[in-house]
């Protein structure tokens, strides 16, 4: 029987450069609004680490407006991917490294932004990541927070969980904008701001990206279809099975008495 951290291996090792080609991970308004909150506040000496970095899409954002970027990742192939694309975008300033978030292989406050994009979802032990992100902040940075927003209904919520599960083996549980307003708290942050973004999942691209097998996707066909209204609306369910999630960006510091 494999564990969590080898299936999250095996699920994402052949899929690095269909997550380097997704337009969703490549594109979309929380890349750009990541881009200027980073460009209007890192100094010019500013060093961040990207935990989770999948294909590279945040640091590639990120690194014109900073000194370094280190991409962190459990997955060779990830890292060997965004290595390729770093070099072919003239990204001098991004480096790689091999580690998981729950154990960040670094001294206390070495970085000034520590940073992650759709990669919270799938850490098995999330407390425990988020306190390691801020032993490795330093005093006056920055945590940058993008990720699935799990529903604050309860029904919602739990037919979207088994959506994500049905669909990729390696899926946790996205968390609700209250659950990480909490979770950030517990962790030493203080969140600044927050925003949310509709962000629409085609359906096809969406199976297709990690190979879900052909049992699975009409088992998940099945499923929507049996969603009761509240459900489709929430999720804003479409004919071919395409629908509409939320991505949270969290933009926190780190608690203090000075404050923020």
């Amino acid at each position: 029987m494999r564990s969590h951290d080898q299936s999250v291996n095996d699920q994402f090792d052949p899929q690095a450069e269909a997550y380097l080609t997704s337009r969703i991970h490549a594109d979309g308004p929380d890349l750009r609004s990541a881009a200027a909150r980073v460009a209007a506040w890192a100094p010019s000496s500013a060093e961040a680490l990207d935990v989770g970095c999948g294909a590279g899409h945040l640091s590639f954002v990120l690194a014109p407006h900073l000194m370094r970027v280190t991409a962190l990742d459990p997955s060779q192939s990830m890292l060997a991917t965004v290595m390729r694309a770093a070099a072919r975008r003239g990204l001098t300033q991004v480096s790689v490294r091999q580690g998981r978030a729950e154990q960040l292989p670094y001294p206390d406050g070495q970085f000034g932004l520590v940073c992650t994009r759709y990669s919270a979802h799938h850490w098995l032990d999330l407390p425990a990541a988020l306190h390691e992100m801020r032993r490795v902040l330093m005093a006056g940075g920055r945590l940058l927070l993008i990720d699935c927003l799990g529903e604050e209904h309860p029904l919602a919520d739990t037919w979207l969980q088994s959506l994500e599960l049905m669909r990729d083996p390696s899926h946790v549980r996205d968390r609700s904008l209250t659950q990480w307003r909490s979770l950030l708290t517990q962790a030493g942050f203080e969140c600044v701001e927050h925003e949310i973004f509709p962000t629409r999942i085609e359906f096809a691209s969406w199976v297709q990206r990690l190979r879900t097998p052909g049992e699975l996707v009409s088992a998940i066909r099945a499923l929507q279809a049996r969603a009761p209204a509240e459900v489709q609306a929430a999720l804003q369910l479409e004919p071919d099975g395409s629908f509409t999630a939320q991505t949270g960006l969290f933009w926190a510091a780190p608690a203090s008495r000075e404050g923020v």
